[in-house]
């Protein structure tokens, strides 16, 4: 087997008793054999994610972190039902084995999900890519996304997964209150957005399941073809409004490059790359949807920026309590202050 990219020993502050694991492993997972080791994987900076490789094969296991948590954060539980409800649903996403709310196991809830073989392309930039290559990925990106919120999500029993209506009140609530838990210092761009954001919500209740973390960092793609092959990290996934998380996707266009987290697109010759103009990659999201993004699009993206400084600042608060799940995230003070000051020079050209 090949050595999965990413995985590392496992960090001091996520250490658990491994041999606690095997046995309950051994004692309820059916197809399991042999002693298990384990490795961690970069990032996973809010539920830290850990490879197991025994005889049996390899697993993934997602837990919640240490130390104490913010109310409603790290929704594990949540992560397992919607995976549970996209199994053969044509929305490209692992299959989960098994849940444990036994906090004594490994220190926190968690639950096992299979390993899916394939890329993982950490710079959006793609920049082991040709042109050609690079325009292939985006769509196949794209697709996932609107596969996804075209997904019968009521069929599938998620009718209580989350509230379809007020969905941007109701998050920019939630947003607000997990910023002020974690804020450090005063950012003035993110007074201007919490200003900003509730005197211009929108009157369209559109809804869909959410991903709120769709980027092409957490995409696995096939080996050899651009098609994705599962969609990762589902902790904020909900029952919302899918321009959110279009938005969410397309934030690299208002982000510059040389942020060493954000990753972001401006001052990019995106043409010569061969990735799509953000209006372009906007159109054939709505091609493949039926949905118009136009309408709802500088208040979703202002949102989106918010509401991804508010996490980068919880990051950043976890990083200074010492259970941050990785080693760069005191990087995550100065890039949620460039989030947010995109956000607030988003809503000045308002």
């Amino acid at each position: 087997m090949t050595n999965p990219p990413g995985a590392r020993e496992v960090a001091p502050p996520h250490r658990f008793d491994e041999a606690r694991l095997q046995a309950w492993l051994a004692e309820n997972l059916p197809d399991f054999d042999g002693a298990v080791s384990v490795r961690q994987f970069e990032g996973g900076q809010s539920n830290p994610t850990f490879l197991l490789e025994s005889a049996s094969g390899r697993l993934v296991l997602r837990k919640k972190p240490p130390g104490k948590l913010a109310p409603s954060a790290h929704a594990i539980d949540r992560e397992y039902r919607v995976l549970n409800a996209l199994a053969d649903s044509g929305v490209p996403a692992p299959r989960t084995r098994i849940y444990c709310s036994d906090e004594t196991i490994v220190g926190t809830p968690f639950y096992l999900m299979e390993f899916v073989e394939g890329r993982i392309f950490t710079d959006p930039l793609l920049p082991q890519q040709t042109a050609p290559e690079r325009t292939a990925l985006y769509d196949a990106m794209n697709d996932a996304l609107a596969r996804l919120h075209l997904f019968d999500w009521r069929g599938a029993g998620l009718d209580d997964f989350g509230k379809p209506d007020a969905f941007f009140e109701r998050q920019i609530a939630r947003w607000k209150k997990q910023y002020e838990l974690t804020r450090t210092e005063a950012i003035p761009e993110m007074d201007a957005l919490l200003e900003w954001l509730p005197a211009n919500v929108p009157d369209d209740n559109a809804a869909a399941i959410a991903h709120g973390d769709f980027r092409i960092g957490n995409l696995v793609f096939h080996k050899s073809e651009p098609r994705v092959v599962a969609i990762l990290d589902w902790e904020l996934s909900t029952v919302g409004h899918p321009i959110a998380d279009l938005a969410f996707n397309c934030m690299g266009y208002h982000l510059a490059h040389d942020d060493p987290v954000a990753r972001g697109f401006v001052g990019v010759d995106l043409a010569k790359l061969g990735i799509p103009e953000e209006r372009d990659y906007v159109a054939a999201y709505g091609r493949r949807t039926g949905r118009d993004p136009a309408p709802l699009w500088r208040f979703a993206m202002a949102f989106s920026l918010f509401r991804t400084a508010a996490i980068q600042q919880g990051v950043y608060a976890r990083a200074l309590q010492g259970n941050a799940a990785s080693s760069d995230a005191f990087q995550f003070r100065d890039t949620a202050r460039r989030v947010a000051a995109a956000g607030a020079a988003l809503i000045r050209s308002a």
